[in-house]
């Protein structure tokens, strides 16, 4: 249990403080009270066994949660994780978000922890609605969204899933721009033909997916700091609609669906400034976030699911190679 006296028993304070001021400059914390106790220490360290009552926040301190909204599961170098529905949050601002990229569940029957990815297509569709329709609230008049979705679906049935999102967002407000084709490269792990050699029933199946490039009212970008650092070789080879890289192993990440980093980091570098803030409510692994760590953007994710939280902290803390100071709790 987290208390006044083992903080104090287990904190180690450098002498010389000033060695850290580029990564954690000192803040005030706020009073903070536990079992009736109140702690005035300025923490710069990583409670790693913490209660429930506690938050890990900007500037690698721990305060009550109290403070912050309830949702709120990671907060550090501008990058926050939030456990929660996107559909039930209210921790995202309307009107305040440059670029969403995201790859939402594609009702194929991925075995997730927390979300029935076996609806029937009508209910699905509506789910589909009811997110975009809060993704488009929290974006800016000139914030875009690249959404990454199949082009088509064969289990279950045969249906048109990028034509059907792609006009239910634009009956929401959403403005269409453009279509990436991401070729994932793996048509060798392909095990359905339907009718072998023969014309009665054969199977087409596209080994590609779709990024869907929309816009909420305006095309050209006139917020933010209008600062980019995309390549010109980048600029021209990103500009073309067709990307190919491999897409991630699930095994090495230890979730049943993660998409590649290169994904979210040529859709956040070529769609947005330097310093502009990015989200992804369907969260996963973690990968936009990171992403946005390489490319000093301001990231946000969501996810139902605490796991996934955990696991996207954990990689963000690792490969997003966030500093902290570390001290050992009993």
């Amino acid at each position: 249990m987290l208390t006044a006296k083992n903080i104090s028993k287990n904190l180690k304070v450098s002498k010389k403080p000033s060695k850290y001021k580029k990564t954690a400059s000192p803040v005030p914390f706020p009073v903070l009270k536990h079992n009736g106790t109140s702690l005035k220490h300025n923490v710069t360290g990583l409670i790693k066994e913490q209660d429930a009552s506690y938050v890990e926040v900007d500037k690698q301190i721990i305060v009550s949660r109290a403070s912050y909204p309830a949702d709120l599961y990671f907060n550090r170098n501008s990058i926050q994780i939030y456990n929660t529905d996107i559909l039930k949050t209210e921790s995202i601002k309307k009107n305040s978000i440059d670029l969403i990229v995201t790859s939402p569940p594609y009702n194929v029957d991925i075995q997730y922890n927390s979300h029935n990815d076996t609806m029937d297509y009508g209910d699905y569709l509506s789910f589909t609605k009811k997110w975009l329709e809060r993704c488009y609230d929290f974006l800016k008049d000139d914030g875009r969204f690249c959404l990454n979705i199949p082009l088509d679906k064969n289990k279950g049935g045969q249906q048109s899933v990028c034509a059907d999102i792609t006009t239910i967002a634009k009956q929401i407000g959403f403005k269409y721009h453009s279509t990436i084709i991401w070729n994932e490269q793996n048509i060798s792990r392909r095990t359905a033909w339907g009718s072998w050699l023969s014309a009665s029933a054969p199977y087409v199946i596209a080994p590609v997916e779709v990024i869907v490039i929309l816009y909420k009212k305006e095309w050209k970008k006139t917020s933010g700091s209008r600062k980019s650092d995309i390549t010109k070789r980048e600029f021209m080879e990103w500009t073309n609609g067709v990307w190919n890289f491999s897409g991630e192993s699930k095994k090495r990440i230890g979730h049943p669906a993660p998409f590649p980093l290169e994904l979210p980091r040529r859709c956040i570098k070529l769609f947005s400034f330097v310093g502009d803030t990015i989200l992804d409510p369907f969260l996963g692994s973690g990968s936009t976030l990171l992403a946005c760590r390489q490319t000093d953007r301001k990231g946000i994710g969501i996810d139902i699911d605490k796991k996934y939280c955990e696991l996207a902290k954990k990689r963000i803390l690792t490969e997003g190679r966030i500093n902290q100071l570390k001290f050992d709790t009993v």
